[in-house]
């Protein structure tokens, strides 16, 4: 049996790169993609069975780069995280245009291509996951917010109705919900959270902990701590307007 290859997307930073060391102690084979090489390197260098491919995600092809690289190197994917991604805060009228639409080619568009690209294989084989990795911001409208939770409401979709597509072949697939989660993903976004969002705070290592015993049990969708699953039962039952006007409130 040869080592199981996994390619991690945003493997340079936060939940990717607890990904990449929870895996590595699996005794898998990495593949870490992401933009910032010298991070990427040294996080290769220090797990050791791992290669890093720096590769800015939000071009056009960056999916078909990171195929052919594979290709060019004998391997396949038996496991996908689909971890890359980015927030950003502030009114739709006010954000540039260019980081918005990276947002969703990021958050969207290079997941769906990676998505497509590594299943006909796994499913040929019958076996292989994929780790989609959303928010709980996928599960209401987030004013100030609102194009990063449309992404992450998105990939929410696109990972249950892909998990029905292969059931039963031997393919699992996940949707990872964290909450607020303590990673560098807040100062990229340009957010202070105030004190309820501290409150409810993870450590990075236990919601990848959490996302992987998932993947594990084939579950469709999961949602990192007991609060978080708590907030997203409510945006489920609570009127669609309540939450909009809740989640207004709120300041990032």
């Amino acid at each position: 049996m040869t080592q199981p290859i996994v390619l991690i997307t945003g493997a340079s930073a936060g939940l990717g790169v607890k990904f990449a060391r929870q895996l590595a102690a699996r005794g898998s084979r990495l593949v870490l993609v992401a933009r910032r090489k010298e991070r990427l390197q040294a996080l290769a260098e220090e797990l050791g069975n791992a290669r890093a491919v720096a590769l800015d995600l939000t071009q056009a092809g960056a999916a078909g780069q990171v195929m052919n690289d594979l290709a060019s190197h004998g391997e396949h994917v038996d496991l996908l995280i689909n971890n890359a991604g980015f927030g950003f805060t502030g009114p739709v009228a006010e954000i540039a245009s260019e980081k918005q639409r990276d947002m969703v080619t990021l958050n969207c568009t290079l997941l769906t291509e990676l998505a497509q690209a590594v299943l006909p294989g796994m499913i040929e084989r019958g076996r292989g996951g994929i780790l989609n990795v959303a928010s709980t911001a996928a599960f209401q409208a987030a004013p100030r917010f609102a194009v990063y939770a449309a992404t992450k409401a998105y990939v929410l979709s696109f990972t249950e109705a892909l998990h029905e597509e292969v059931r039963g072949q031997g393919v699992h697939v996940s949707c990872l919900c964290p909450g607020p989660t303590a990673t560098e993903f807040f100062d990229a976004a340009g957010m202070k959270p105030d004190g309820a969002f501290k409150s409810l705070m993870m450590q990075a290592d236990e919601v990848v902990r959490i996302g992987l015993a998932g993947l594990d049990r084939n579950e469709a969708v999961v949602v990192a701590g007991a609060m978080n699953k708590v907030g997203a039962v409510g945006a489920q039952l609570l009127p669609r307007s309540w939450m909009r006007k809740i989640t207004g409130q709120m300041k990032f």
